[in-house]
């Protein structure tokens, strides 16, 4: 659950983080891949607008003062090999992918984000910032985790 990351100057950041949660691989691909829900399990995720078939856009904010808009392409989904990517435009331009295998009688999702910060605010104090960053990420993850737990709970039962 813990992020590993860095800051690689300019604005650059790589985050790993490891979920263990409840429900099948399927169920666990399901709800990542259903971006619409994620405000309903996510409080860090204000909102999400579709802007087509494989791109939305959603407004995130966690507990340092500033938004990210980041639009979100799809650009690998495929539940078979429990594999997601998606292309991330906008205050952070990157990609984002998600690995998911069973974890005894869970699900384990891996997720790799690799981001340059494009927002003007975030490039002028990486330096100086990175820790704050990556504490904002830790936690923003933490409640990401504990909310979709708790709605892969309630969709089960």
């Amino acid at each position: 659950m813990t992020p590993t990351g860095r800051g690689g100057g300019g604005g650059w950041y790589r985050f790993r983080d490891t979920w263990v949660l409840p429900g099948s691989p399927k169920a666990v691909f399901d709800a990542v891949v259903d971006l619409a829900a994620y405000p309903s399990w996510w409080r860090d995720v204000r909102s999400v607008s579709q802007v087509d078939e494989d791109t939305a856009e959603l407004v995130c904010r966690s507990r340092l003062p500033y938004e990210l808009r980041l639009r979100m392409h799809r650009d690998r989904q495929d539940e078979g090999e429990g594999k997601v990517r998606v292309l991330l435009s906008g205050d952070l331009e990157g990609t984002l992918d998600g690995e998911l295998s069973p974890d005894g009688d869970g699900t384990r999702l891996e997720i790799t984000q690799e981001v340059e910060a494009r927002k003007p605010l975030l490039r002028k104090l990486d330096r100086v910032a990175w820790p704050l960053f990556r504490v904002n990420h830790a936690l923003m993850m933490r409640r990401g985790q504990h909310g979709l737990r708790g709605y892969l709970l309630t969709a089960a039962g």
